[in-house]
This record gives C-alpha cells, structure tokens and sequence, in this order.
C-alpha cells in the first residue's frame, strides 16, 4: 500500500510545482443580446425571387449613398425578408466587411439565408476583385454557420450585378 501512496504523493508534487501562482479571481460579465428595430419598410412582392427583386428593394438604401453600403438582409426559409442592415458604411470607394459582422445580425434575426448588396458611388456597378473575395469569403463562412449566401448585389446608379448571375455565389 505505501508504494501506491508514494507515487500519488509524487504526482501531486510535480502538480503543484506545474500551477502558477494565483491571480485573483476574473470578473465576467452576463449579457444578453436581441436584435433592436430601428424602423420598417413595407415590401409589397413579400418574397424575393431574383436579383431585381433585392435591387427593388434596396435601392432606397444605396442609390443616392455618396459613400460605399453595405447591407444585409435577413430573410425566412421561404426568402421573405425579415431584416435589413447596414452592417458598415465605407469610404468613396472602399468598404472593409468582415463575416463576423455579416452573421452576426443574421444569427439574432434566426435567419435561414442571407443576401448582401452594396453600391458602387462611381455608379458603376463592375465587381471588383474585392467584392468576389469579399463575397467567396462569405460564402464559406454562411457554409459554416449554417446560413446560406443567396447572392451579392453591386449597385450603381440605375444598375446592377448579381455575383450570383455571375457565378462567384
């Protein structure tokens, strides 16, 4: 029996010796976290079916915008819009867009699928080699969560470009 205790007496020691000293004990806060409704927007189609039917509906948003938008829309599984945001608002002709903050307002709306769009103030509406990474990146991280990236619309003035049409969705 004391040969057992010996080698627990040993494994203890080499523990103690491993810990380091003690920190006084960390504060960490309990939060909660909801979505809030800033104002609403009435979208008569009710559903979106195409890309003509996200430009209709954020035109109102990004058109007349002298900076880069971009903007996210929360949608149902039966692609009915839920939310819109605007997760960031760029400079004359860069917006910096990082997932986490693309799937952040959708996880709190519990959406099935996401769209994204945002405007070109040069109104032209060409994708730059940004907007296809920035949208592949999307892609892959709305494959991990769980949330589809049903497109990616470049406005510019009166017209527009699906990356989806394109091939990059």
């Amino acid at each position: 029996m004391s040969k057992y205790q010996t080698i627990n007496h040993q494994q203890l020691e080499l523990l103690e010796r491993e810990v380091p000293a003690k920190q006084p004990a960390k504060r960490v806060n309990i939060v909660s976290l909801k979505l809030v409704r800033e104002s609403s927007v009435l979208y008569k189609e009710r559903q979106i079916k195409s890309p003509e039917d996200a430009y209709r509906l954020l035109k109102p948003f990004l058109v007349e915008a002298d900076r880069e938008k971009f903007v996210v829309v929360c949608l149902d599984t039966k692609n009915q819009p839920t939310a819109i945001h605007v997760c960031h608002v760029g400079s004359l002709n860069a917006s910096i867009v990082h997932p986490r903050e693309v799937f952040k307002s959708a996880i709190l709306a519990n959406a099935a699928s996401v769209l994204v769009a945002h405007n070109h103030p040069s109104t032209d509406p060409t994708p730059s080699r940004e907007d296809i990474e920035v949208t592949r990146r999307l892609v892959e991280a709305g494959r991990i969560v769980g949330i589809e990236l049903l497109d990616h619309v470049v406005v510019g003035g009166e017209r527009f470009v699906s990356l989806k049409e394109k091939g990059y969705v």
